[in-house]
C-alpha cells in the first residue's frame, strides 16, 4: 500500500462526468471517464465527499457523505483513483474524528462549532515525532517489519512497520531525530532494482480487512472489571459482543466503563448516529477521565469518532469501517485493541435509508437484504491474531444495539446476535429498579466461558468454573421460586427455599450489582471477583448444610449482617481480598457451631 497524501480538489483529482439524478445522500452521475466501484469522488463544484455504489454501463450511483442541500443536475464529478481510505501513522491517539477522519478540533479552530460542507483537515496532526530506528541498512525487510519507533504517546510506542506490497533490502534508515510524518525515514530497493521510500504514514481502504499471518483462538478473557460481564457473560480479546438495550438502561454509561477499565492496551470509540447531547457528553468527558492503571489522561491510548445523528447519514456507514480500519492498525503493532460501536442500530437505519433511495426491494421491516452479510463482515474483522511480525495482537469489538422499544426481536439485534459470541442483554426493569449494571443474568450469555476458564482459575487460584455455575444455579433456582412466592408468598415456603432466596438476594446485591461511580466499586480486579464470588457461594453452602442438619432459619438470619456482606464490594479494597476470606470463614464457624451435636451432615 503505497504511501498518498491528503486528496484535494486540486491534487490527484480529475473531471469524469456530471451530475443528473440528485436524492438526499444518493445522486447520479453520466461518466465520461474512467471510475471503479467503490472508488472515492468528489461530487459538485462544492467537492463533496463521496464513494460509488453501483455502476450501470455510464451511470455511477454514489453515496455522498455531506450534506447535498443544493446541488444541481449539471455539476461536475471528480474521480480520485482510489478508494475511501483514512490516513494512519503517530497522532490517531488522543485525537477526535468524524466518520471521514476529519479532526473535529481542527475545524472547529478554523470554522467554529458548525461544520461547513466540504470542510477538510489533515488527518494526522502537523508536527514532528521522535525517530528511533530499530532496523538496520542491509537488513531484508517485508510486510510487517518494524523500521522504528516513535512514542505516540506516554502510554503507547507507536512502531513503523514496513507497508503492504513493500519487500526488498533496506538500504537507507533514518537517524534518531525528529521528522514530520510524510519526510522519508527509510528507503527499500526490490529485487528488480527499483526503490521505495518509505515515510510514517500510509493510506489504507477502510472496506479491505488489513492482512495477518495467522488467525489465533480466542482464549484470554478481557477483563472488564464488570463482575456481571467477566463471570456470567466472560469476554475473550479478539472476540464479539452485542449489547441490546432499550432507552435509559445504561448502554452508554457501560460503555464508557469499559473504556476505562478493560485490559485493552488502546480503545476505539464510535458514536454512530448517537444524539448529539449524549455525544457531546461522552466528547466532554472522555478528555478529563484518568487511566486508572498510568494515572495519565485516558485519551492517551483512545481514538474518538463522533458522528451524531444530526449529521450526513451516509457518513455513519463509513464511521464504523474507519473505526475497525484504524483499531487493525493498532492490531499489527501488536496491541490489544477494544473497539465499542455506540450504536450499530443508527448504523443500519442508515442503510435503511439509502436502500430506499435507491429503490431497492426491502427486507424485513425495512431494512436491505444485505443487512445480515454486512452485519457479518463487521463483526467479523474482530479476532485475536499473529501479525506479519510474528507478534500477538487482538481486535475485540463491543456493538450495542437500541431496538426500538427494548425489542430484541427486532432484525438488527437478531442478525447481531447471530454474528456475535457474547450477549449483554440490558433490561429495562432492572434499571427501573435501580439496579445497575442493568444486564439480564438470564438472558445474557457468552460462547467463551469454557475457552477462558482455565485463564481465570489459574489468575485467580480458584474453580472458577464451579463458583460461577454454582451462582448462577442459585440465581436460577430463585428465578423458578419468584413466581410462586408472588401467588402465595414467602412465608408458604419451606427453610430449604427460603434459603435460596435469601442467597439469591446476597449475589444480586452484593455481586451483581456495581456502581461505576463509586472509587472502590467502579473496578473489581479479578482476583476480588473470585473471592467474592466464593464468599456468597460457600457462605449458600454453609446455610444449606445447616438446614438439612435441622437449623431453622430463624436462627440463621441473626448470624449474617447482609447490610454488611453487600457492601462488602465497596468497603473491602481491590488489594485486600484476604478480608473477605476472612470473613466467609468466621461465618462458616458461627454456622457449623448452630448444627446440633450428632446431626452434623458431610
Amino acid at each position: 500500500m503505497s504511501q498518498v497524501g491528503e486528496l484535494t480538489l486540486a491534487h490527484a483529482l480529475s473531471r469524469v462526468g456530471s451530475l443528473t439524478w440528485i436524492s438526499g445522500p444518493v445522486v447520479r452521475a453520466r461518466v465520461r471517464g474512467r471510475i471503479s466501484a467503490l472508488e472515492q469522488v468528489r461530487v459538485g463544484e462544492a467537492g463533496l465527499t463521496g464513494e460509488v455504489i453501483a455502476l450501470d454501463h455510464d451511470v455511477a450511483t454514489i453515496q455522498v457523505y455531506e450534506e447535498t442541500n443544493g446541488l444541481r443536475p449539471g455539476e461536475p464529478l471528480y474521480a480520485t483513483g482510489a478508494p475511501l481510505s483514512v490516513s494512519l501513522g503517530p497522532g490517531l491517539l488522543a485525537n477526535t474524528y468524524d466518520g471521514l477522519q476529519r479532526q473535529l478540533a481542527t475545524i472547529r479552530d478554523q470554522e467554529g462549532i458548525y461544520f461547513r460542507r466540504a470542510s477538510q483537515s489533515d488527518a494526522l496532526p502537523s508536527r514532528k515525532w521522535r525517530f528511533s530506528p530499530r532496523a538496520q541498512r542491509g537488513d531484508a525487510v517485508h510486510p510487517g517489519s518494524l523500521l522504528g519507533v516513535v512514542e505516540e504517546t506516554p502510554l503507547v510506542e507507536h512502531r513503523i512497520l514496513t507497508p503492504l506490497g513493500v519487500e526488498g533490502r533496506l538500504i537507507d534508515i533514518a537517524e534518531e531525530a525528529d521528522y514530520q510524518t510524510q519526510d522519508t525515514v527509510a528507503m527499500v530497493e526490490d529485487n528488480t532494482g527499483n526503490r521505495r521510500r518509505l515515510g510514517m504514514v500510509e493510506r489504507w481502504p477502510i472496506r479491505s480487512e488489513r492482512p495477518v499471518q495467522e488467525r489465533l483462538e480466542p482464549s484470554r478473557p478481557l477483563v472488564t472489571g464488570q463482575r456481571v460481564l467477566d463471570t456470567f457473560a466472560p469476554l475473550a480479546k479478539g472476540g464479539t459482543a452485542a449489547m441490546p438495550g432499550p432507552f435509559g438502561a445504561g448502554k452508554t454509561i457501560l460503555q464508557q466503563a469499559l473504556a476505562k477499565w478493560c485490559d485493552a492496551d488502546v480503545i476505539v470509540y464510535v458514536g454512530c448516529g448517537e444524539r448529539g447531547n449524549e455525544m457531546a457528553e461522552v466528547l466532554d468527558e472522555f478528555p478529563r477521565l484518568s487511566d486508572p492503571w498510568s494515572k495519565h489522561p485516558l485519551m492517551e491510548r483512545t481514538v474518538l469518532i463522533a458522528n451524531t445523528s444530526n449529521m450526513p447519514v451516509a457518513a455513519r456507514e463509513a464511521s464504523v469501517y474507519s473505526a475497525v480500519t484504524i483499531a487493525e492498525y493498532y492490531r499489527d503493532q501488536g496491541y490489544h485493541v477494544a473497539l465499542l460501536a455506540d450504536s450499530t442500530s443508527r448504523w443500519a437505519e442508515a442503510l435503511r435509508e439509502i436502500a430506499g433511495r435507491l429503490e431497492e426491494m426491502p427486507a424485513e421491516e425495512g431494512f436491505p437484504a444485505y443487512l445480515p452479510s454486512r452485519i457479518a463482515g463487521f463483526y467479523e474483522r474482530a479476532g485475536r491474531v499473529r501479525t506479519l511480525e510474528g507478534r500477538e495482537g487482538s481486535v475485540t469489538i463491543v456493538g450495542t444495539v437500541s431496538p426500538p422499544g427494548g425489542d430484541f426481536t427486532e432484525p438488527v439485534t437478531q442478525y447481531t446476535q447471530r454474528h456475535t459470541r457474547v450477549f449483554w442483554a440490558l433490561d429495562r426493569e432492572l434499571a427501573n429498579a435501580r439496579h445497575y449494571p442493568a444486564i439480564n443474568w438470564r438472558t445474557s450469555y457468552s460462547q467463551y466461558t469454557d475457552r477462558v476458564a482455565a485463564s481465570w482459575s489459574e489468575q485467580t487460584g480458584t474453580n472458577w468454573q464451579q463458583l460461577r455455575s454454582a451462582a448462577a444455579e442459585v440465581l436460577e433456582q430463585d428465578s423458578r421460586l419468584e413466581q410462586f412466592v408472588r401467588l402465595v408468598g414467602v412465608q408458604a415456603l419451606p427453610d430449604r427455599q427460603r434459603w435460596i432466596l435469601e442467597a439469591a438476594r446476597l449475589l444480586r446485591e452484593g455481586f451483581l450489582e456495581q456502581s461505576a461511580l463509586h472509587s472502590v466499586d467502579a473496578y473489581c480486579t479479578q482476583v476480588k471477583q473470585a473471592v467474592l464470588l466464593r464468599f456468597f457461594v460457600e457462605l449458600y453452602w454453609a446455610g444449606q448444610q445447616a438446614i438439612r442438619s435441622g437449623v431453622p432459619l430463624s436462627q440463621i438470619r441473626p448470624i449474617l449482617d447482609v447490610r454488611r456482606l453487600v457492601q462488602l464490594k465497596e468497603t473491602v479494597p481491590n488489594d485486600q481480598p484476604d478480608e473477605i476470606s476472612h470473613l466467609l470463614e468466621e461465618l462458616k464457624t458461627k454456622l457449623e457451631a448452630l448444627v446440633p451435636a450428632g446431626r452434623k451432615t458431610s
